[in-house]
This record gives structure tokens, sequence and C-alpha cells, in this order.
């Protein structure tokens, strides 16, 4: 069958035949694949620079999918660490990491939505017990999950969304997707009007980490109205690099709470348990998702291909 394959980690995928999965066990089942997404992650596991990476090749990249099963279900689902990626014609998939998707839902879109979707919704929902009445602020808000951070923090019930990030015109995207105010975080101000618009939320979703995280975090402890209120820092990315310098002081001076929310920090059976309510709000349009749908085929293409922020790449066999 044909699929994308990574033969080396200083190569694009190429478009490539490999042979066709078997099932191992009764949990397991060969799908069609309809749509995976080209996501951050992907790109990661591809190049070998994510944490999970255990630098076995050659490899099919591709961690979710929406595929088609014999008897004619539509499912999303996760793959096996063990098993090869999304990315092409037909996939194996563990049932216990998958679930039921309705017959008229839009492959491509729940494709698109449900990894980048899933890190601010696990973050919120398992990392932290984020509660209706909170307020979060989502640094790093005009990609594609902080759109879709803004979005479920309202959904869930946050009194006040705070979006940052640093195109003043894709944070106008921001504000329209439901966010109470956006900062920039261009210029050399913008610690103090982050510390002005956030100094006293109740969550931070992290997707930058790096220098803008040095900032911020210091601008909204040194904001806060009442330090000894609780404030929970999950980082979820890390766009803008991969360490930060934490002065000690700012633990002290802060009830101030950093985690993390990722492949390792919550069960695969947490995660899972937390999918169906996520593709309902997707499969509904309820979440607003800019999908671009591109031929397996032409998977070199698409992994260099520019696209506006919030739209994520998706491919299709």
């Amino acid at each position: 069958m044909h699929a994308a394959v990574v033969h080396s980690f200083d190569e694009l995928p190429r478009y490539d035949t490999i042979d066709v999965p078997v099932a191992r066990t009764p949990d397991e089942v060969v799908v069609d694949v309809l749509a995976a997404g080209l996501h951050p992650r992907v790109r990661s596991g591809a190049d070998g620079t994510h944490y999970t990476s255990e630098g076995t090749l050659p490899m099919v990249p591709g961690v979710d999918g929406v595929g088609r099963t014999p008897d004619g279900g539509l499912v999303y689902f996760v793959a096996s660490d063990d098993a090869p990626g999304t990315m092409a014609a037909r996939a194996l998939v563990d049932r216990r990491r998958s679930i039921t998707l309705p017959v008229d839902t839009d492959p491509v879109a729940v494709a698109a939505a449900m990894n980048p979707g899933m890190s601010s919704w696990v973050a919120l929902r398992r990392r932290v017990g984020f509660q209706p009445g909170g307020s979060v602020l989502v640094l790093g808000a005009t990609g594609n999950a902080g759109q879709l951070a803004v979005q479920i923090a309202r959904h869930l019930g946050a009194s006040r969304v705070i979006g940052a990030g640093r195109d003043a015109q894709h944070l106008e995207l921001v504000d329209a997707l439901g966010a109470d105010e956006v900062v920039s975080l261009d210029g050399d101000d913008a610690g103090d009007r982050l510390g002005r618009a956030a100094g006293d939320v109740d969550v931070v979703v992290d997707y930058l980490w790096g220098r803008p995280t040095e900032q911020a975090m210091k601008a909204v402890l040194m904001a806060r109205t009442d330090r000894s209120r609780p404030l929970a820092w999950v980082q979820v990315g890390s766009m803008a690099g991969p360490e930060i310098a934490l002065p000690s002081f700012l633990l002290r001076a802060a009830n101030l709470s950093v985690l993390g929310s990722g492949q390792g920090s919550v069960t695969t059976a947490g995660i899972v348990a937390e999918l169906p309510a996520l593709a309902a709000l997707v499969a509904s349009g309820v979440l607003t998702v800019d999908a671009l749908a591109v031929p397996l085929a032409d998977v070199e293409h698409a992994w260099t291909r520019p696209v506006r922020p919030g739209q994520r790449l998706v491919l299709v066999p």
C-alpha cells in the first residue's frame, strides 16, 4: 500500500510503498484511512526531535486519524506507540484507543482539530481540573492549537479568556473566536500590557515557552492582586524554545504551580476518555476549524507548504 515514509531524519517523508499492517490481537483492526492531520507533533516525530522518538527508521509518520472499519463504521483513533503511523492508505487501530463517530462527520475537520484541540482540552480537564468561572490566559493564541484553546476555555465555562501572541492581524481572529481581550507580545512594553490584562488569571495554557514565557511569567506574577492566589501554569508547547530560565524568587513570591500536559503526563485511558466530548464539539461545528485537505501523494510538497496561522493541513489517501 502507499504511505508517507521517513527514511532519514534529515530528509522529508516521501510517498512510498509499505506492507499492509496486520492485526495482532483481538483488540486491533485494520482501517481504511480517510484523513490524517499534519500536526507539529507529527513533524517533530518525523525529524526525530520529539521527546518520545526512539530513532527507529524507516517510519510512517502520523499520530492520529479518521478511518473506516471493515464493517463500515467511522472512527477517530490515536495510533499505538508500537504501530506504524497514520499517514498511509490503511492503518492499524487498537479499538481501546479509538472512538466511534457519527456517520455524517467530516473526517477532514476531525483529523485537523482533535490533536491540537486535545492539548488544551486535556490540560484543562485532566491536569488542572478547571472549574467554570475561572479565568484563562492562552499564551501563543494565534496558532491552530491556541485558537482552539480560546474556544475550548470559553466552552468549559471560563469567565474570562485572554489570548496573547505576536501577530496583531492574527490576534484579531483570536478576538473574533471569543477572547475577552487580546495582547500583542511585540514591543518593549509587552510585559506591562500582559500583566495588566492577565495578572489575576487562574490558569495559563502555554504553547510558547522560551523567552516569551520568561517575560510573561514574571509580568503576570508581579501584577497579581493577591500573589497567594493559586496560578497553574500549564506547559503544552515549545514553539519559542525548549527551555526557560526560571528565577527562584518567582516560586517563593507567588503561589505558582508549573506543570506540563502531554504524552506521558496523562494516561492513555485518561486521554481516550476525553475524546468523545471533544469530537462531538468538532463534529457539531461548535469549534471553528480551518482545515486544508491535501492528497497523501503530495506529502513532500505538503510538508513545506506555507499555511496561515490556525490552518491545519490534513493528508487524504
